[in-house]
């Protein structure tokens, strides 16, 4: 054999070495992709960022301006659903919730021989105003943490309303109506801030008569 022919197999070795050899590292990069430690780009959260997920939990909306022009008879409908829990009428008893006669305007934790949780009174002080009993009647569980209370709470502004203006009629004397600085009060708690920017601009004298037309 001369030298040329030892040549050529020793380059066809040499060659299909290094071909195993790259085989080899290309099979175990595959077969063990290393995980990246991060993002090689930065995703941003569709909703903004984790800022948003911290925003306030919704509030209920304001009822006390329908209180005096609510539908009594639906709030009585309405509350057929709380009487396997409480009574109405006066002097009634006890059940799973207290007897509910002359409750608007008395102490949250005020009726006689009934065992309350005592958590009603840690939010809005204690006593069953209109504008507590529309946070109390949104969401029971949320307003009183301990309440025995198994309902869900009325979403619908109109049927809270409803049935605070039905509350108000099992008394010897209802109380007043709510006063318009009470209104106004409840309005500031309970509506969102306008932003600058989401207000209506005021227009000017000629932009007023250029819409005229």
């Amino acid at each position: 054999m001369n030298n040329l022919e030892s040549n050529k197999i020793f380059a066809a070795l040499l060659v299909a070495g290094i071909i195993a050899m790259l085989s080899g590292f290309i099979a175990e990069i595959l077969t063990h992709p290393n995980d990246l430690g991060k993002d090689a780009i930065a995703i941003e959260d569709s909703d903004g960022g984790s800022d948003h997920r911290a925003q306030k939990e919704k509030l209920p909306e304001p009822i006390l301006y329908l209180i005096a022009n609510a539908d009594v008879a639906r709030g009585q409908k309405v509350s057929k659903a709380c009487a396997a829990c409480h009574s109405f009428t006066k002097g009634g008893s006890n059940g799973v919730g207290p007897n509910l006669w002359n409750s608007l305007g008395s102490n949250k934790q005020s009726k006689e021989g009934y065992s309350y949780s005592g958590t009603l009174t840690q939010q809005g002080g204690d006593i069953w105003t209109d504008a507590e009993l529309n946070k109390y009647l949104y969401k029971p569980k949320k307003y009183a943490k301990g309440t025995k209370m198994n309902f869900i709470g009325l979403k619908k502004p109109e049927d809270r309303a409803s049935v605070i203006a039905w509350l108000r009629t099992l008394a010897d004397s209802p109380a007043p109506l709510p006063t318009q600085t009470q209104i106004d009060a409840e309005n500031a708690e309970l509506l969102p801030e306008v932003k600058e920017e989401d207000s209506v601009p005021n227009m000017t004298t000629e932009e007023s008569s250029d819409t005229s037309h």
